[in-house]
């Protein structure tokens, strides 16, 4: 997204959250992350009573209403994180940017393609910015890939593996509710699909999805609504590299490591604290590895004060951020009807 002047310095931008639920302190990180930043924090909005009495503690002279509609009545904000289950993430985002307000989501941005192509619309129709919470973009282990993988110490990207399993049952939440979370690739699978973009440069084709569900479902108080047990994405692009997305909570013997990046000169591991790489030099393989330096995570809300400045182009741009959610998307609906789909967005 270009750059756009709308304020004339950091404070003039008024904010607020939906949603304060104790879940992570959510609330609390993303205000405290705008304050940082140096806008001005001014209102909260949350169904439950007592989560407005906790952000009226930790943010004393804050203001707080019962639900987004009535923030949207009586505040003035300019700009709204939305931090809620995710599958509110598209109606809410709508309704504050058809009141004129610029928003950002949590990740996941939202959970389909078609919520995200409304989302986008509402954007261009109310002139407003549009973003989603991928402040991960910025964290160490990738800043750290990116810089590493881009010298060539493992020569051309061939494929990326990206996983995460192991062998529990889901705890019983909304996040292991499929139609209120999305599904089992919903939460980290966001953030990994994110950094293997920020990797693979080619645009996508085709993704092929493969889920495994109902062992864990009837034990949990969600049923027949519980998360997958196990889903796989393959993801082809037109420059010949591809990326294989696993999560699982049926693996009995996980792989170790989060993303493996094949290329033709060695494979890189991407871990939260430590890198590998295993090099083939012509002296014979050589293993490579270090700690993977400082995140930047604090450049997400920098961006978007300095974005609606005017000064900067906006890094997480809503087409970039419906990215992800078209993989994963597109894999369930690809295991549904056990075929291969083309990408509508590459």
């Amino acid at each position: 997204m270009k750059k756009c002047s709308l304020f004339r310095k950091a404070s003039d931008i008024k904010t607020g959250v939906i949603g304060y639920g104790p879940s992570f302190m959510m609330g609390k990180h993303h205000l405290d992350g705008m304050t940082e930043a140096g806008m001005r924090i001014c209102a909260v909005a949350d169904i439950d009573v007592e989560r407005c009495k906790a952000a009226a503690a930790d943010f004393p002279g804050i203001e707080t209403y019962s639900s987004a509609a009535e923030m949207l009545a009586k505040s003035d904000v300019d700009l709204i994180t939305v931090i809620t289950p995710h599958n509110t993430h598209a109606e809410l985002a709508i309704q504050c940017m058809d009141a004129g307000r610029h928003v950002i989501t949590e990740k996941p941005f939202a959970i389909s393609t078609d919520e995200c192509d409304a989302m986008i619309a509402a954007r261009d129709r109310n002139k407003v910015m549009l973003s989603t919470y991928h402040n991960r973009h910025w964290d160490g282990w990738i800043l750290n890939a990116r810089q590493k993988i881009e010298s060539g110490i493992i020569g051309d990207i061939i494929r990326i593996d990206a996983h995460l399993g192991s062998y529990h049952k889901p705890k019983d939440w909304w996040r292991s509710s499929k139609t209120i979370s999305g599904g089992i690739m919903y939460d980290w699978g966001a953030h990994f699909l994110e950094y293997s973009l920020q990797l693979l440069k080619g645009r996508m084709v085709e993704v092929s999805g493969f889920m495994h569900q109902g062992f864990w479902g009837p034990s949990t108080c969600w049923k027949k609504d519980c998360i997958e047990d196990e889903a796989f994405s393959l993801v082809r692009f037109d420059d010949g590299t591809y990326l294989k997305l696993l999560f699982s909570n049926l693996d009995s013997n996980p792989k170790p490591g989060w993303l493996e990046v094949c290329g033709t000169a060695g494979n890189f591991m991407i871990q939260p604290n430590t890198w590998t790489a295993y090099c083939q030099e012509s002296s014979g393989p050589v293993v490579k590895d270090g700690p993977v330096g400082d995140s930047e995570t604090f450049r997400f809300y920098q961006n978007i004060v300095n974005h609606l400045l005017g000064k900067e182009d906006l890094v997480i741009t809503a087409e970039w951020a419906r990215r992800p959610i078209h993989v994963m998307d597109w894999t369930a609906r690809s295991a549904a009807a056990n075929r291969t789909l083309q990408a509508k967005y590459p």
